[in-house]
């Protein structure tokens, strides 16, 4: 049996994971072997199920030394754009669910988080702090188009002037231009964009549901003309993939409206480094041994090193000779400047039915 290649159960146009790896914290494991009487034309196309979660705390803490944010906001657990090297793949074990294709495919929305976060920051201890978002998952992913949770909380942040600082890949948050611009105005928002390479085949083979990096560039057009500041993020440098479009990247950023710019190297945790592996076996074949073999030189000889202060930056020549490059470059492009932090003296909590008026 364990000569038997594995049955396939679906067809997976426009996805980047091509298993289901087990789940770690599953006792029993399970594998479909293929008898020979499927054909793969007549499998059902693998489709995305969404289902809903109802959130009794929105607002997640961290104290991680390498984030500059200790708080954020995920509106969906998984994320439809499926980029193979994310690196909140393993996350969706914790739902019992596989970091491979279920992590494309089986997404929670929270659709109460909106009314969740406005009883968080209504509490009377609540200090505020700048709120991360899309720092896990995407929070303008396909889905946010009909189920629009990302908007109402942005609404619910407006409404609270408390500041916020998004990272997406998405194209959508122009919708939220008019919530955006004004709040960026009074120094409350600002926006990262993430563009790992310029190339619209490698972009669809690794990022297969997200907007092309042309769009991505306009979307950088469109919220600097609003007056919202963008930070490009070349995230993550793929070695010996994408890392000869560093500068190319932050040129083209520069132009379309880029006010600041940072990089990540690539980092693999847990099931992402096979799914990564298997990923470059099948579409670069020709170069997956030279890449994973400069991944482990970035990470002390092994696929990942979650050491805080290397596991986003990497370590040896090759890392200091990349961050050298991005510094030059954003320098050059006046790029490299650190953006004001975002105000906190504003928050304010809105009057609500009941609220006793005051006498001043």
């Amino acid at each position: 049996m364990d000569d038997l290649p594995l049955q396939k159960r679906h067809r997976t146009p426009g996805r980047a994971a091509g298993s289901n790896p087990d789940v770690r914290f599953d006792r029993l494991r399970s594998e479909a072997v293929d008898d020979g009487w499927s054909a793969e034309d007549t499998l059902p196309v693998l489709r995305t199920e969404v289902t809903d979660e109802i959130a009794r705390s929105v607002i997640s803490r961290n104290t991680s030394p390498d984030l500059s944010f200790d708080r954020s906001i995920n509106p969906y657990r998984g994320c439809e754009h499926g980029c193979i090297y994310c690196f909140a793949r393993p996350s969706h074990a914790f739902l019992g669910l596989s970091p491979g294709l279920d992590f494309e495919t089986k997404l929670i929305a929270r659709p109460n988080a909106a009314d969740q976060l406005r009883k968080e920051l209504s509490n009377l201890r609540y200090v505020p702090k700048m709120l991360a978002i899309g720092t896990n998952t995407d929070p303008y992913q396909p889905i946010e188009k009909k189920r629009r949770i990302m908007r109402d909380v942005l609404q619910v942040l407006s409404d609270f002037n408390h500041p916020v600082g998004i990272v997406t890949k998405g194209t959508l948050i122009e919708r939220d231009a008019d919530i955006l611009a004004p709040m960026a105005a009074k120094g409350l928002a600002r926006v990262g964009i993430s563009i790992t390479t310029l190339d619209p085949k490698t972009s669809r083979a690794m990022e297969p549901r997200v907007p092309m990096p042309a769009a991505r560039l306009r979307t950088i057009r469109k919220l600097t003309d609003a007056g919202v500041p963008v930070r490009v993020m070349v995230s993550p440098v793929i070695p010996a993939l994408t890392d000869h479009e560093v500068e190319a990247i932050l040129q083209a950023a520069k132009d379309a409206g880029a006010v600041a710019a940072s990089s990540i190297m690539l980092r693999l945790p847990r099931e992402v480094a096979t799914l990564f592996r298997d990923w470059l076996a099948e579409h670069y074949p020709d170069r997956a041994t030279r890449v994973m073999g400069r991944v482990r030189e970035l990470h002390g000889g092994k696929d990942y090193d979650p050491a805080f202060g290397k596991r986003m930056t990497g370590q040896g020549e090759w890392a200091a000779m990349m961050r050298q490059r991005v510094k030059l470059m954003t320098r050059k492009l006046g790029l490299d400047r650190s953006l004001p932090p975002l105000r906190t003296d504003l928050f304010v909590r809105p009057a609500q039915t009941g609220d006793q008026l005051s006498l001043f």
